[in-house]
């Protein structure tokens, strides 16, 4: 088993920071954008397996634009504050395209739930179990969003030429949360077992 240590922590979060880098870039070729139109824009689809905040988005959009990776127009609104649009530019959808040619790196790997599972006998049975259970609760509930979601893609955009590749990374997530559901219910049958008492052995006849 791999404990993961400061160092991975430390580097885990430096990868992160140069892929939002990418994730901005890839989402400013659906059309220019205020930070503040990303966000709605990530939370509307990617969310489900990357996030951003805009503490993160902010700063990675100045330094884009500081690259000249990303162009910056600020649009005037009356009665309230000036308005940052951002565009790709030329040299940004260079950089994109070599980040998108580039072998996919491994990330690390973190979950709370198996860090209590690993350390379980020190919580008990029960409290363990009640994890796993909530856990598998969640799953089963994200299986049913993704299901809605696929169908309101389908129905919403059904000619957009970039729908596959949307249906592929929500195929993803049912897959992953149908897989997880199934093995919270071998968890639970498991610490089942642990929890009925064993037997006591019978003495051997003399």
């Amino acid at each position: 088993m791999r404990f993961v240590s400061l160092s991975d922590i430390y580097l885990s979060d430096i990868m992160r920071d140069s892929t939002t880098k990418y994730a901005v870039l890839g989402l400013l070729t659906m059309g220019p954008r205020s930070g503040y139109d990303l966000k709605k824009l990530i939370e509307g689809s990617v969310a489900h397996f990357w996030s951003e905040s805009y503490g993160q988005l902010y700063p990675i959009l100045a330094r884009l634009a500081a690259a000249g990776l990303v162009r910056r127009r600020t649009e005037r609104q009356r009665a309230r504050p000036d308005r940052h649009v951002y565009a790709l530019t030329p040299a940004g959808r260079r950089e994109l395209e070599g980040w998108l040619a580039a072998p996919v790196r491994t990330e690390g790997f973190r979950s709370e739930l198996l860090l209590k599972l690993f350390l379980g006998r020190a919580a008990g049975l029960e409290t363990t179990r009640g994890h796993v259970e909530r856990y598998r609760q969640r799953q089963r509930e994200l299986a049913q969003t993704y299901d809605a979601i696929r169908a309101r893609l389908r129905a919403d955009h059904g000619r957009h030429p970039e729908l596959p590749y949307w249906l592929l990374t929500l195929s993803y997530g049912r897959h992953r949360a149908q897989a997880l559901s199934r093995w919270c219910d071998e968890t639970l049958r498991t610490l089942d077992r642990l929890r009925r008492p064993r037997a006591a052995k019978r003495p051997r006849a003399g």
